[in-house]
């Protein structure tokens, strides 16, 4: 895969700006959509029949609901209330209908591709264990690039129109552009179709600190991939693939170097996306921010894959928490519970089909169901539990806004995310319940002080540069935090200087990036899911 980053930055994306410069702007997204097209075939090939389909029916399926909406407003016109009642009633059914043919189209031919292995699978064992001699063909299909990806975001769109928060788009072209923008066309962000419609089609001219402000944020992200994501996945192979030849320290410090891995790798593609996407001057979502700050794994997922948190939360929490049964179940609780469980017993019931659709998402295997009802599980208890925590800190006196009592809580969820990774991570279900056994029954620190540590592929140097790096991703997120702009910092700084911490930026990736016969680049993590 690191082939294919090298001709994309050095060769496709300086292609695509050239090529598009030399347009004028009504043009512009014909030479977006070209380039978005032409990659995804290099990648997919025949295979990009799926998100042609895909642009064909929601640019199909949106304009039929804003003419059931056109019919709706004509049939009102001259009608009393009694006769306006059932005509809403009509069309808002015939909406419905719409909706949720589109709908299950997608998430259905989703299911079939990604998930009926699985399904055929469990559905064999189930069989064997009950001793029913019938075996069901398991499928196999070849998955196109980032169909997890523009799949939600195929639905977003029809349940924005359906809901009238945006209007249908009636040109195709800028369609098929939104579904498959090249920058998050492979691992996101999942972008909604108002937050980027205003800058995806405008074709702006290049500008300068467009250009400069997208290159840096652009290496940026390649500084996290190759310097850190790619050093530390000879250490985590290793381990991960022969656990039990280690102790449980060595268990709890791969998994910990794992769910840095993902962070820089997935982090670090979301930088070049957003980066790629800022050259051309247009916006993109953050997915990312300060995920490790976080002081309650509620607040993790608002800070980790944003956009998909944010899609799961729109169109799965909310309808559901609306929906007539779950109403009925919070009015029950109120009743019975009161005004703090009484909701909460409700939005549990919602907040699980979260978790388990958001598990499922990631990938047809029992370990991401478990990584989602994990994830589910903490985020239960911490809401059951926040009362008598609230209560037991007001009585011994403890504050709970002190920095003291937010590096606690920092380094809890932080021990919480790297056990969920670690099963996110392990070759099966099983491994990860082995490698959890490994950490509690055999954790101490013989691995370390013999050097066992350092013979997995990894030596002081590596873990002195992959510390340096890690700090200047902790000082950038920090300032972040903060809302200071280290960008916009460099770019009043004069022009010696400026490009004297270009070339230093520059010359440390070079120099200390993970190349070599022994370093094996992984391709981008969330482009499997």
């Amino acid at each position: 895969m690191f082939h294919f980053d090298r001709l994309y930055l050095l060769v496709f994306l300086p292609v695509v700006l050239i090529v598009y410069s030399l347009f004028k702007p009504k043009y512009r997204k014909y030479v977006l959509l070209a380039a978005s097209y032409f990659l995804f075939y290099s990648i997919s090939k025949k295979l990009i029949i799926y998100i042609l389909l895909s642009t064909l029916s929601i640019h199909h399926l949106g304009i039929w609901l804003e003419n059931i909406e056109l019919k709706k407003t004509k049939a009102l016109e001259s009608v009393d209330k009694e006769e306006k009642k059932i005509i809403k009633e009509k069309y808002q059914k015939e909406k419905k209908r719409v909706l949720l043919f589109g709908v299950l189209l997608h998430i259905g031919l989703l299911l079939v591709l990604k998930y009926s292995p699985f399904f055929a699978t469990n559905i064999n064992s189930l069989l064997h264990l009950l001793n029913i001699r019938y075996t069901i063909c398991v499928p196999k299909f070849v998955l196109p690039i980032g169909i997890s990806f523009y799949t939600l975001m195929a639905v977003s769109y029809i349940v924005d129109v359906y809901r009238g928060k945006i209007n249908a788009e009636n040109n195709i072209v800028k369609l098929a552009l939104f579904l498959s923008f090249f920058p998050y066309l492979i691992e996101g962000p999942i972008v909604k179709y108002d937050e980027c419609s205003d800058t995806l089609f405008e074709g702006k001219k290049l500008d300068y600190k467009n250009v400069t402000f997208g290159a840096q944020r652009i290496a940026y992200g390649v500084m996290k991939k190759i310097v850190v994501a790619d050093r530390l996945n000879l250490l985590i192979k290793m381990v991960f693939s022969n656990y039990s030849e280690f102790s449980g320290t060595v268990a709890f410090l791969a998994a910990i170097c794992y769910t840095i891995q993902l962070y820089m790798e997935f982090s670090g593609t979301m930088d070049v996306a957003i980066g790629s996407a800022e050259m051309f001057g247009i916006k993109l979502p953050e997915n990312f921010r300060a995920p490790f700050f976080s002081k309650t794994i509620s607040e993790f997922w608002q800070r980790w894959h944003i956009t998909l948190g944010r899609w799961f939360k729109d169109y799965i929490y909310y309808p559901l928490s609306l929906s007539k049964p779950l109403k009925k179940v919070m009015n029950f609780g109120r009743k019975h519970l009161g005004n703090y469980y009484g909701p909460l017993l409700s939005g549990t019931v919602a907040l699980l089909a979260v978790w388990f659709s958001n598990g499922l998402w990631h990938g047809a295997a029992w370990k991401y169901i478990f990584f989602g009802l994990y994830h589910f599980t903490l985020i239960l208890l911490n809401n059951l539990f926040e009362p008598l925590k609230r209560n037991i800190c007001a009585k011994l006196k403890i504050n709970r806004q002190s920095k003291l009592y937010r590096i606690v809580q920092i380094i809890i969820v932080f021990n919480l995310v790297v056990i969920g990774e670690m099963f996110f991570r392990a070759d099966t279900l099983n491994d990860g319940f082995r490698m959890l056994g490994l950490i509690l029954t055999d954790f101490n620190f013989k691995n370390i002080i013999d050097g066992t540590f350092l013979t997995l592929g990894l030596d002081l140097c590596d873990f002195a540069i992959t510390l340096i790096t890690l700090v200047i991703v902790f000082i950038i997120s920090l300032m972040r935090e903060k809302d200071i702009s280290i960008r916009e910092i460099v770019a009043k700084k004069p022009i010696v200087v400026r490009w004297l911490i270009y070339y230093v930026f520059i010359m440390f990736i070079l120099i200390f990036g993970a190349y070599g016969a022994n370093y094996v680049p992984i391709g981008p993590i969330y482009a499997e899911f």
